[in-house]
């Protein structure tokens, strides 16, 4: 090159010769980086060295591909770069200083493949880079500037390296713009490698705790992994609130892919389990809050049980727990039991060791009745095995068992949990011998008949604790006692004739009418028990109350009971009662009409419940013709009736979409008393509705010139302002948006006919909807616009092929779908239609 002397010549070629030969194999790297340090020291100047290596490294800012040989190359030539000779200290330090800003003014190129290896290498260096390194203040800033405006470089692979070479200068707190950059973008980036380079980068403080969780949900496998990976390396258990930790175990066990599940479970054993907990599986459910978290705690016990982390043959087992001591009983000094209490956990570990261990035992069982040979033997055994551990750590009798559960129960509210999970041991227990079978079926007895726990609020009311609903007030204590009593009373009939005679005996003060309202609610969470458990009511005839004496005298007062919590549970009852009928009675269906439009909030809701239940099991045409209104709706029937639901008589003799859908207009129900504030009126019956058109199929006396408005209504909800209330029914029309479009071709139909109407229904004034404020209209009409959006990318989904093809006479493949007599959908199933229905639309306004 002109201007060049021999000796500049020279030593590009030495350089090149050493880059050349470190591109080969890392193996010689430490030889060469000696060589090219020799070259360095014996060169006139550290600024004549770096002019000859900058050209000689200028070729490769030009190759894009990331073969291995570049790859060694970059490597090498970053490691040199943060060498420092002890004897050659300054010109290793200016050499770095010359480098650094020759990569700078590399990474500011307009060029992508130069901008690529220059944050590339700048990211190796400072990686490698040792602490004494001497780089001016000055120069470092200009090093985290161009980085952190490389990180919102359009190239996704310069972006990482950008964040790969921040990374080390996020914990800084002197650089917390980094970590605020590292947040912002987070979200926003579209790039799976990128969003794992940040999450890796992220140091460990409260600021970056939650991201890091919320990245355990992301739709990139290599993301949630690096997820897990940093929470177990940065993040100790302590450091992370209960929610958190729940969170974590949550996601990570039940991860559809295996290799994160299998880092959620490393992360578990390695660092929760062995480090903080010195390897106790019950010390751990501590940190989990299993009484509220419960699940949580089944999914971490189910994961070491079946990765073989809890040692099984220590010695422990329920049995100490349970011992006897000398003391009167009854009238004469005998052994009396003595029960050590259970924490929670405690109590959790056991109950679900003693169910892994029922399980595999009926498992190896199965394999060993299936196959034969040594094969046979050896699942026999394992089965005897886990069989005969399971019998030492079970209580020895069904009495210890009874009295282990009773002084739990006795211990009061805070023993609860405990008291829940060592009752659902009863399931496990032989109770084939008559005498285990009395003791149990008292102690079954006992159960039923303990009142639900109450407390009076500052005006003398009855409040109940709990949902006031389910026998002990809540649903898993009711499934507990249901459980046990199942087992038991095994013999067919026996289940529901034993619970009908605690019902009868509870529900004759309320017959009588001398019953207070603690009273009420114990006989209907009885009631509760038995009709959902109960198949039919087969085994109610004959008994000493008959089902219809249990609806006059029991259910039917108790909805119209003043206490909204006594006509909570009845209605729940009424609408389990109609589901056992074979056709609803008019009593139950008008009572359940009437708690729909005059009760409570929670009664409300309750009644929505039954309704929509009774119409999806017995068909809403059979509960209109429980109230005498023998009449189907017309094949053309395209708009439902307007219902005053002040008007009792209107009520009562209108069709039960019409009620419903009257239910579902209306927005002022009062939800102050509801049971829950996630639940509504509208949300449950938005629910129904959804499930109809799901199974539009099973419904022929629903006309389906009703379902676009069916479905414009929850289109209309889903996209409706944020309110409580309905978070539940959105979470459910999401998952029934993404499904229903696929199932048919008919729906595909009603969705093209329901667009018309969601967006009148939506857009600000007209069809009588409310104008207002620049704002608020503006607001109105965006979300319009994102709901029609929603609606074209329904119609254009695929739709799914069917498990089972259909076949012609001739014995053809698949077949296209049959609608209205026609082999090929019509064209308002599709876009064109659409198009259609809009231009016609477009055209009315404009005419009009």
């Amino acid at each position: 090159m002109a201007g060049e002397t021999e000796e500049d010549n020279r030593l590009k070629h030495k350089i090149a010769k050493i880059l050349d030969e470190a591109r080969t194999s890392f193996a010689t790297h430490n030889r060469k980086l000696k060589e090219l340090s020799a070259v360095r020291s014996k060169s006139s100047s550290p600024l004549h060295f770096f002019s000859a290596f900058s050209k000689i490294l200028i070729p490769l800012f030009t190759f894009q591909r990331r073969i291995a040989s570049t790859e060694r190359v970059v490597r090498f030539v970053s490691v040199f770069a943060g060498t420092r000779d002890p004897n050659n200290a300054s010109d290793c330090d200016e050499f770095l200083a010359e480098f650094l800003r020759f990569l700078l003014n590399a990474a500011a190129a307009a060029n992508r493949t130069a901008r690529f290896r220059a944050c590339q290498i700048v990211s190796e260096i400072i990686m490698r880079l040792p602490d004494d390194a001497e780089v001016s203040d000055e120069l470092w800033d200009e090093v985290i500037d161009c980085m952190m405006l490389r990180v919102r470089d359009k190239v996704p692979v310069i972006r990482t390296f950008a964040v790969r070479a921040l990374s080390r200068f996020a914990n800084d707190g002197e650089n917390s713009d980094i970590l605020d950059l590292f947040l912002e973008v987070l979200p926003l980036e579209q790039n799976a490698e990128v969003r794992k380079t940040i999450v890796l980068s992220l140091p460990p403080s409260n600021a970056t705790s939650q991201v890091i969780v919320d990245c355990t949900v992301d739709v990139s496998e290599s993301v949630r992994k690096a997820a897990y990976c940093i929470l177990a390396n940065k993040f100790p258990l302590q450091s992370l609130s209960i929610k958190l930790r729940t969170i974590i175990l949550q996601r990570g066990l039940g991860d559809r892919s295996l290799a994160v599940s299998n880092e959620c479970l490393k992360l578990m054993k390695d660092e929760w389990l062995i480090k903080c907990c010195n390897g106790d599986p019950a010390e751990l459910l501590k940190y989990l809050d299993v009484e509220t978290y419960e699940l949580v705690g089944d999914a971490v016990m189910g994961a070491l049980l079946r990765a073989g982390l809890v040692n099984l043959r220590d010695g422990g087992s329920i049995q100490q727990y349970i011992s006897t001591v000398d003391g009167m009983k009854g009238d004469s000094v005998g052994r009396i039991p003595s029960i050590q209490l259970m924490e929670a956990e405690v109590a959790l570990y056991w109950r679900t060791v003693c169910r892994h261990l029922q399980t595999e035992a009926h498992a190896k069982g199965s394999d060993a009745a299936a196959t034969m040979g040594t094969e046979a033997a050896v699942y026999a055994a394992e089965a005897s095995d886990n069989n005969d551990l399971l019998e030492r750590i079970l209580p020895a009798t069904v009495s210890d068992f009874i009295d282990l559960v009773k002084a739990h129960i006795d211990a009061g509210p805070n023993y609860r949990f405990a008291s829940r999970q060592l009752l659902l041991l009863g399931a496990m227990l032989d109770f084939s011998d008559a005498t285990n079978r009395k003791v149990a079926g008292t102690f079954v007895q006992e159960l039923l008949h303990k009142p639900l726990e109450h407390e009076l609020d500052d005006d003398g009311n009855i409040v109940v604790i709990g949902d006031g609903i389910n026998l002990g007030g809540d649903r898993e204590w009711a499934d507990s006692v249901s459980g046990l009593a199942k087992k038991v009373h095994a013999v067919d009939g026996e289940f529901e004739a034993v619970v009908l005679g605690v019902v009868e005996e509870l529900a004759r003060p309320c017959r009588e009418r001398t019953a207070d309202v603690m009273q009420w609610i114990h006989s209907l969470a009885v009631t509760g028990l038995l009709l959902e458990n109960a198949k039919s009511f087969r085994w109610l005839r004959g008994q000493s109350i008959e089902p219809a004496e249990l609806l006059r005298s029991l259910l039917l007062p108790g909805a119209k009971h003043v206490h909204f919590d006594v006509q909570r549970i009845a209605v729940r009852c009424l609408g389990l009662f109609g589901l056992l009928e074979k056709k609803p009675s008019e009593e139950l269906v008008k009572q359940l009409t009437l708690s729909f439009v005059n009760g409570p909030a929670s009664v409300s809701v309750a009644a929505s419940k039954a309704l929509i239940d009774l119409g999806l099991w017995h068909e809403p045409h059979e509960v209109d013709r429980a109230l005498g209104k023998d009449f189907s709706y017309p094949d053309d029937k395209k708009s439902f009736v307007p219902v005053n639901l002040s008007d009792i008589d209107e009520v009562l003799n209108v069709q039960m979409l019409d009620l419903l859908y009257a239910g579902i207009e209306k927005d002022d129900w009062d939800n102050s008393l509801s049971s829950d504030e996630y639940e509504s009126v509208q949300a449950i019956i938005g629910e129904g509705f959804a499930k109809i058109l799901l199974l539009s199929e099973n419904y022929p006396s629903i006309p389906a010139s009703l379902h676009p408005l069916l479905l414009a209504k929850l289109i209309n909800l889903y996209f409706s302002n944020e309110r409580k209330d309905l978070q539940r029914l959105k979470q459910c029309l999401s998952v029934f948006f993404e499904h229903y479009p696929s199932l048919s071709a008919a729906h595909k139909k009603c969705l093209s006919k329901a667009f018309i109407p969601a967006m009148r229904s939506m857009w600000p004034g007209i069809n009588g909807n409310a104008g207002g404020p620049t704002l608020m209209v503006s607001n109105m009409r965006k979300r319009a616009v994102q709901a029609s959006r929603f609606m074209l990318q329904m119609m254009q989904a695929a739709l799914y092929e069917r498990e089972t093809p259909n076949v012609d006479d001739k014995g053809n493949g698949e077949l296209p779908e049959v609608l209205n007599g026609s082999l090929e959908p019509p064209l308002e199933c599709g876009e064109e239609g659409l198009a259609i229905r809009i231009a016609v639309e477009v055209k009315f306004l404009i005419n009009y």
